[in-house]
């Protein structure tokens, strides 16, 4: 077999990296907001007729010509399964800018999530939907072992990743130090801790606070844990039972902003 030239393997491998610096959303709530966002880079829009009707205000005021597709072959490289709802949007990620300053937000009390190595991109989503919800300022997570922005984790966050700053960072433990040197006090969530989340969130009602999470199983790394200046629990009625790491978020979240 003849070898390919240079400039064919140069080609190719352009392509693969400009493909892959992009990403392909998908769903009507999803779509809708990422089209709304007027921060978000849309380079291309795959919709249904059906789906073109329900986005029609959406797609005209981006002034963007969408292509009409037939949902059954849909011609978008979703995963096998993917609930696209005939609508699929293809976009550059997100540049939220300064973390640190998206932490401390614009005035008054602070709250961010960090999340040490949670993977799962529903989790991901569903905790960007209960941090916008509960007002925190922003989601915080390594750019390594964390789930980057994908279509299976905006369906997931049903628009919040649009609005919510989900900055990926070097390093979680050198985040936390420095969020510490801004004020904020550092609250990791573990089940064998002393202290409820409830009894923590009155201790520190007025403080910014971030609240550390790591991935179901493993948990919060040692470093992680060695950082954060105290320890929470959820107390669970029952000696059964546990949340996966977005529920969990949700209550501790729900407890640290209501007071």
């Amino acid at each position: 077999m003849a070898k390919k030239p240079t400039w064919v393997i140069d080609k190719e491998r352009g392509k693969r990296a400009a493909a892959a610096e992009t990403i392909w959303l998908f769903g009507l709530h999803a779509v809708r907001d990422a089209l709304a966002n007027p921060n978000r880079e849309v380079l291309r829009l795959v919709v249904s007729k059906n789906a073109a009707d329900k986005l029609s205000e959406t797609v005209a005021a981006r002034r963007i010509t969408p292509e009409i597709a037939d949902p059954r072959r849909f011609p978008v490289p979703l995963d096998p399964g993917s609930v696209h709802q005939g609508a699929a949007v293809e976009v550059k990620p997100l540049d939220w800018g300064d973390w640190r300053a998206l932490a401390r937000g614009a005035d008054g009390r602070a709250v961010v999530v960090m999340l040490d190595r949670v993977s799962d991109p529903h989790n991901v989503g569903a905790i960007l939907r209960s941090a916008e919800v509960f007002g925190a300022t922003a989601v915080i997570a390594p750019a390594r072992h964390s789930a980057p922005e994908t279509g299976a984790l905006a369906k997931t966050a049903s628009g919040a990743l649009e609005r919510m700053p989900y900055a990926r960072i070097g390093n979680l433990g050198d985040a936390m130090e420095a969020l510490k040197a801004d004020g904020f006090w550092m609250v990791g969530l573990a089940e064998e801790a002393a202290q409820t989340i409830d009894e923590v969130a009155k201790t520190h009602a007025e403080a910014h606070v971030a609240l550390v999470m790591g991935a179901e199983g493993p948990g919060l790394r040692e470093r992680t844990r060695d950082l954060c200046d105290v320890l929470a629990k959820i107390p669970f009625a029952r000696d059964f039972g546990s949340l996966n790491v977005s529920n969990a978020a949700a209550v501790a979240l729900y407890a640290l902003t209501r007071e």
